[in-house]
């Protein structure tokens, strides 16, 4: 019953439609409750670089799962969520913010990996992209392009969409099968967590949908904003 829960949200999308690339990859052997743990820290990462509540709640996390040495569920890389306010760069969705911390840190000469640019290149192969919401068709051709091992993300683009978010309606798995000519094949994971996902999205349009954990609806009713935690003072 747990695993029920977990998954509700899976859409019927892609109930019918097996990738033929995807039919030629090994069996999936990470756990499920792992997968849980990892998207949690996706949306947990929004906390920890925005706030709880940020109006594009879009985070992303890059794990190792062949790096169990301190910790059996694997070692995180690196993460980061949609910085378009922050940078001015409407390219910067999660997904694209993340890969740019990972080359970043794979290549830092006094970091804890190293690695030369084209060792970093490599080192994605190894890697999984966990991102809180389906990626566009943008940031799916560049884990493609990446060569990401696997690609695992929460709600989908047609969630989005029935919640009010503008997107292009190009579906990640249309991207990955486009891309089979690619030298390496990604592993697609669809819909984890969908129920604790869809939340993060569903405030922005719709004024009686409760805001996230940890924010408050502002004033007017409009938005969502982080509720501030009030000190007392020690006499």
């Amino acid at each position: 019953m747990a695993l029920i829960h977990l998954t509700h949200g899976y859409n019927q999308r892609h109930s019918h439609r097996v990738q033929s690339s995807q039919q030629a990859l090994a069996p999936d052997t990470i756990p499920y409750d792992i997968r849980v743990y990892w998207m949690r820290r996706a949306n947990a990462a929004l906390a920890e670089l925005a706030s709880p509540c940020p109006f594009g709640a879009f985070g992303s996390v890059v794990v190792n799962h062949t790096d169990t040495s301190s910790d059996p569920k694997g070692k995180l890389v690196c993460m980061s969520v949609n910085q378009n306010m922050q940078k001015g760069n409407p390219t910067l969705h999660g997904e694209i913010s993340a890969i740019n911390n990972c080359s970043e840190i794979l290549t830092d000469p006094h970091g804890d990996y190293r690695l030369s640019t084209s060792e970093s290149l490599k080192a994605f192969s190894k890697l999984s992209l966990y991102t809180n919401a389906e990626p566009c068709p943008m940031c799916a051709s560049a884990i493609r392009w990446s060569g990401f091992a696997e690609c695992i993300f929460g709600t989908s683009i047609e969630t989005l969409v029935e919640k009010g978010w503008g997107q292009i309606s190009i579906y990640s798995d249309e991207v990955f099968e486009e891309s089979k000519k690619l030298p390496s094949i990604t592993r697609l994971i669809r819909n984890v967590l969908a129920n604790e996902t869809d939340p993060f999205f569903s405030w922005q349009f719709n004024p009686q949908s409760s805001c996230p954990e940890g924010c408050t609806r502002t004033g007017d009713g409009k938005s969502c904003r982080e509720v501030e935690e009030i000190v007392g003072w020690e006499l």
